[in-house]
């Protein structure tokens, strides 16, 4: 990232919607977290389906971490900002989640898994998002890739942004991961004061952005920390636009809607009530990996 990338033009940037603050919420064995993107949230922002943003610095908030725990029909994207989470899961995968790094899982007809906390003190800081996956690929078998930091691409602007891209593309950037049916657009974005960012988007895209610090303008209204923006689906839009005051840090979300049906029980998503009960007696029948 030694040379900086040039901008690609956007000639009509995207206005928030809707600004959301996120609940503040337990999951796993009482890790306190904040949902950002709720149940009710689902249709409007298809493909993603949920985002948590846990961040602490006192170990009783996170230290029982996430015992064993199933999925089935969605892909879970965890990003560690800070801290360190050991993940095992029923297909064999195990791995080291790390400053910086990303654990993606395809949890398909099934999974079971675990990520615990690999310490004792320090801030534990990340995000989790769940991505759907089209109903012909929800029974695919569980799929699993650890991406350490290093591995991650990026770049720097002239204005001295510095662009993490852990998925899709973004300014002629090819991210880590790539999906062909949701084409899931995930960027990390550090800005420094007086700085502007943007990058393309396609007018079709559900797309949202989520500052966890300082704060952003776009489209002329102020994002503050621990917002999510909503970014409207105008057509003739091509793109987004951030600007920064003062130093900020936020997430970058986009995909292509699915648009089907969403039904979801806790951990299993899937289209129809039907194959949320034929989860459900998976799970309890002891063979929820195995099924077709």
């Amino acid at each position: 990232m030694d040379q900086a990338t040039k901008l690609e033009p956007v000639a009509q940037p995207r206005t928030i919607e809707r600004i959301v603050a996120g609940v503040p919420t337990s999951d796993g064995a009482g890790v306190k977290l904040t949902r950002v993107l709720t149940q009710d949230l689902q249709q409007r922002l298809d493909p993603f389906l949920m985002l948590d943003n846990f961040r602490s610095d006192d170990p009783d908030d996170y230290l029982a971490g996430f015992p064993d725990h199933p999925h089935r029909g969605f892909e879970t994207v965890t990003y560690m900002i800070a801290g360190r989470m050991r993940h095992r899961d029923s297909a064999g995968h195990e791995g080291l989640l790390q400053n910086g790094g990303v654990q993606w899982m395809t949890a398909g007809r099934g999974v079971i898994h675990s990520e615990m906390p690999e310490q004792e003190d320090g801030v534990m800081e990340g995000f989790q998002l769940w991505l759907n996956l089209p109903a012909r690929r929800k029974m695919i078998p569980a799929w699993y890739r650890d991406i350490p930091s290093s591995d991650i691409p990026g770049y720097v602007t002239a204005d001295g942004v510095k662009v993490r891209v852990i998925a899709g593309m973004s300014n002629g950037v090819a991210g880590a991961m790539t999906r062909e049916d949701t084409e899931p657009l995930y960027l990390d974005i550090d800005l420094p004061a007086d700085s502007l960012f943007s990058t393309a988007l396609p007018a079709a895209h559900n797309a949202f952005v989520y500052v966890y610090r300082g704060e952003l303008t776009i489209g002329g209204t102020l994002l503050g920390e621990s917002r999510m923006a909503i970014l409207a689906n105008t057509p003739q839009a091509d793109g987004v636009l951030l600007i920064a005051s003062g130093p900020a840090k936020a997430i970058l979300v986009a995909g292509k809607p699915l648009l089907e049906p969403i039904v979801q029980h806790g951990p299993f998503v899937m289209n129809t009530k039907e194959e949320i009960y034929k989860a459900l007696t998976d799970l309890r029948e002891g063979h929820l990996a195995d099924a077709r």
